[in-house]
């Protein structure tokens, strides 16, 4: 038998799915704008809290794994005084590359955003 599911709570679990592959997209650029001088990955993840951008330790290590990989942020390890060395991340130049056209296109699609917002209350 099929389970009727109140219309409230459903559109709020579709608005959560779709927020959290928007979160995917945007945490790049997010990742780019930490990154202008070297950063160390806990204090990369302070920072997107205290930006309010909720992410979990588990989905950094990858992201970032993949930025370097693809040549958006280089890496080095550097010798820190409380135990092992550390990795720390950096925007490339080809990183700053991608980062001015993904600004560019968020700032188009925000600006489209808007419109279509100030349209749907006329």
């Amino acid at each position: 038998m099929d389970t009727i599911q109140d219309p409230i709570e459903s559109a709020v679990d579709y608005a959560s799915d779709l927020t959290v592959q928007l979160k995917k997209g945007i945490l790049t650029q997010c990742v780019l704008l930490v990154a202008e001088k070297p950063v160390y990955t806990s204090e990369i993840l302070a920072e997107l809290e205290r930006a309010e951008l909720d992410i979990v330790e588990g989905t950094i290590y990858p992201l970032l794994s993949r930025l370097a990989r693809e040549g958006l942020l280089i890496h080095q390890w550097q010798e820190s005084p409380q135990g092992p060395p550390r990795k720390y991340y950096q925007i490339s130049d080809y990183g700053r590359n991608v980062r001015a056209h993904l600004t560019t296109s968020i700032r188009k699609l925000n600006k489209v955003i808007k419109q279509l917002e100030r349209k749907s209350h006329e």
